[in-house]
């Protein structure tokens, strides 16, 4: 029998790209560029990233939904991203799938930088450059031959099919004793028992395991599979070499766990017998089989490599939470193939959370112009410092744009938060963030999102109210409302206002000089202006999860409650778009746009337009000046001469303003403007104030093109998440029948061959 056998990490030159020959010829990277491995195109990326000036970095893999194997890769340029101060959010990449053959070939790419290019040190040489020349044995290749991995066995000269063969070995301990090694069929007792012999095994084997991926049923949730890895497993830090090594294990109908799927070769050095699970073997840890564990001391070593830092940031999230939230980040990943999750860390520790699921992210390229950063967390004592980014969708829900784990209340912190949402968000950047007055985020929304205004949160400023005015007066608090909120111009508030403080001696109190100072951030007349989907501004925005999670929720109960919370949301928004596809509002006058805005309103969306519509007629409007194609109007209430607004309208383009900016706050006419176009007889709104997001095909999205400014990949991303979403809705209608099932079926296999005749 014959052995062929390669240094660790050396993949044979394909057949159609040799890495060696790219080197010499200076080939570039192009689409249709086939590889034997994933490993060798990485290695051509970074040869030609050498060349051209500058350096790499292996980006995101996606795994098969059916059996879990990475099936593409991407490499980046190491300034991708924003998570380090020298990143400049370079978009340049290669992107590697695997066909069917076995090959791994480039399907997406994208080559110019956003930076300058220069001479790049090659610091970390690949494993092609180490090799000795051939013709000659040298030094290194000799005491490289602990390092060999078998790729071909070869019986009678003849290869065998697969092209790679295990063979198995008899190994023994450092006491002399024969080492159990894992294998398929291997059953355990136990979830907690498969852990600990790994964790042997891979002690006197010479490397350290983590905790990996794991699976739940869809019918009660409760844990199927489990995947143990070795510690240099992904990429996610630099000690990390993306090694294959893992065991994984599966429940039995009997109970017991077994060994159906195995990969023992390590593309990295070993180190026999090291000790370094003696700790956690001997003491017999109790491995999580339910969520209702957490993380203890030595899983955090583990996690930031076996070394205690000293943060320069506190941390407010207990230690037990990174595994809690990681394994459950680990399954949703596998179900879900748009699901992100980022982790801050800082010298090596753990820091901020952030993740936010496929549906979340969709949901963003549609209704993330406004979003609320939820921090109410503080009001009270919680025990984990959990926020939320919220949306309003076009039913006025909330609807949620990721989560997050807040460390601390730093400057740094919250810039990683922000940048990190932006990232997972496609770039997608908010008109307006509602959020928090705190000087750290107001930093931090100046710096990532510049030109994004910033309204503070209604909580915060009731609860500093109470604090620095709850000894004054009834008649002041009216004073104080009216000026707050009745204010129609800045010198009728600045009036207001002096005279306010002026009256109650107030002209050195601390906080008013400092709200003053910052009154376009939360006095409504400044904020008009700048559209927020009409949340009010005189309340606070309902938390998005409720009841489902509070201050006292234990850790074990907090991702049940969690994705009840989610499920509740989500379930009210089906219903809205339900009673909106299916139900049809009353019509209460007889004018053409009423009937316009029912046919492309949601039902909610359209009671408010209704409910304008209504009141115009209670309004009077007189021509106040005329010039070419501009009017002016003045519109005011019937009996009332004190309640009016100014109408200008453009003859030429129909463009239309109101003074009481309600389209520009809320994105839906206001009755003033309704009233100058019946008097006008204008029968129908123009487009342009028909905002898509009210509508009912806003879940559908607006998928534009590339000329709009969005990249192919982002572009691509829109397209797979909105027509997952509507495949989701279709699934549901299509499960609740025999019938309605086969109808699906029937429809798919047509919408199918339309599809294919448009190639």
């Amino acid at each position: 029998m014959i052995v062929r056998a390669y240094p660790l990490g050396m993949a044979r030159a394909s057949s159609n790209f040799n890495v060696e020959d790219g080197r010499e010829s200076g080939v570039e990277p192009h689409k249709g560029l086939e590889f034997d491995s994933a490993d060798d195109a990485r290695e051509f990326y970074n040869v030609y990233a050498t060349r051209v000036g500058f350096r790499t970095r292996t980006g995101q893999l996606y795994r098969s939904r059916s059996d879990g194997s990475v099936s593409s890769r991407r490499f980046v340029c190491s300034k991708e991203g924003f998570q380090l101060s020298s990143r400049t959010g370079c978009p340049a990449f290669i992107r590697v799938q695997r066909r069917d053959s076995g090959k791994w070939v480039i399907d997406q790419m994208h080559k110019d930088h956003n930076h300058e290019l220069g001479d790049v040190e090659e610091s970390h040489p690949s494993v092609l450059q180490q090799k000795a020349p051939m013709g000659r044995k040298s030094s290194v290749e000799v005491s490289s031959r602990k390092k060999l991995k078998l790729l071909a066995e070869v019986d009678d000269g003849q290869p065998c099919s697969s092209g790679s063969i295990s063979v198995k070995r008899v190994r023994t301990g450092a006491d002399g004793q024969p080492l159990a090694e894992p294998y398929a069929g291997l059953v355990f007792t136990s979830a907690d028992e498969a852990y600990n012999f790994y964790v042997r095994y891979a002690d006197e084997a010479g490397f350290k395991t983590r905790i990996g991926q794991l699976f739940r049923s869809k019918n009660d949730g409760s844990i199927t599979s489990r995947r143990f890895v070795c510690s240099k497993e992904g990429f996610q830090h630099p000690s990390r070499v993306g090694c294959g090594a893992f065991m994984r294990i599966k429940r039995q109908e009997s109970g017991t766990w077994m060994v159906d799927r195995l990969q023992k070769d390590h593309n990295h050095d070993l180190e026999p017998h090291t000790g370094t699970h003696k700790k956690s073997s001997t003491a017999s840890k109790k491995f999580i089989d339910e969520v209702n564990g957490g993380l203890d001391s030595l899983d955090l070593l583990e996690i930031n490599n076996g070394v205690h830092f000293n943060s320069s940031q506190g941390n407010n999230i207990g230690s037990e939470w990174y595994r809690l939230l990681l394994d459950y980040f680990q399954s949703r990943q596998a179900e879900d193939t748009g699901f992100f999750y980022s982790v801050e860390v800082d010298n090596g520790v753990c820091m901020s959370i952030f993740w936010a699921d496929g549906r979340s992210r969709f949901a963003c390229s549609q209704f993330g112009d406004v979003i609320v950063v939820d921090t109410s967390y503080r009001k009270t004592n919680y025990l984990v410092p959990f926020a939320t980014f919220v949306g309003v969708n076009h039913h006025k829900q909330p609807v949620l744009l990721g989560c997050a784990l807040i460390a601390n209340e730093s400057k740094e912190s919250f810039i990683w938060l922000f940048r990190t949402w932006l990232r997972a968000m496609s770039g997608c950047r908010p008109k307006s963030i509602i959020a928090d007055q705190d000087m750290a985020i107001q930093q931090a929304i100046a710096h990532v999102f510049p030109g994004t205004r910033h309204r503070f949160s209604m909580w915060q400023i009731r609860e500093k109210e109470r604090e620095n005015l709850r000894s004054m007066s009834t008649e002041f608090n009216y004073e104080y409302e009216k000026c707050i909120y009745e204010s129609q111009t800045n010198a009728e508030f600045n009036t207001m206002w002096n005279a306010l403080v002026n009256k109650y001696g107030l002209k050195e109190n601390a906080w008013l000089k400092e709200m003053y100072e910052k009154r376009e951030s939360w006095v409504p007349l400044y904020l008009r202006g700048t559209f927020f989907a009409g949340i009010p501004m005189n309340e606070s925005m309902e938390s998005f999860f409720g009841t489902f999670l509070n201050a006292e929720t234990p850790l074990g109960d907090f991702i049940a409650r969690y994705e009840q919370g989610l499920e509740q949301r989500r379930e009210e928004e089906r219903k809205e778009d339900f009673n909106s596809s299916n139900l049809q509002a009353y019509l209460q006058t007889k004018e053409p746009i009423e009937e316009q805005c029912r046919r492309l309103y949601t039902l909610r969306v359209f009671q408010i337009f209704q409910k304008e519509l209504l009141q115009c007629y209670n309004y009077l409007g007189i021509k106040s000046y005329e010039e070419g194609t501009i009017s002016r109007y003045s519109v005011r209430r019937c009996g009332n001469e004190i309640e009016k607004h100014m109408v200008t309208f453009s003859a030429s383009n129909f463009d239309v303003s109101c003074s009481c900016q309600m389209f520009e706050f809320e994105g839906v006419l206001c009755r003033h403007v309704l009233r100058v176009f019946i008097m006008l007889d204008i029968r129908e709104i123009p487009s342009c104030y028909l905002l898509h997001r009210w509508t009912r095909n806003a879940e559908h999205g607006i998928v534009c093109d590339v000329d709009s400014g969005v990249s192919f990949q982002e572009l691509k991303a829109l397209m797979v998440w909105s027509l997952r979403e509507t495949a989701c809705k279709y699934i549901e209608s299509g499960t609740t029948s025999l019938e309605k099932y086969r109808l699906a079926c029937d429809t798919m296999r047509e919408g199918a061959k339309k599809i294919c005749r448009h190639r």
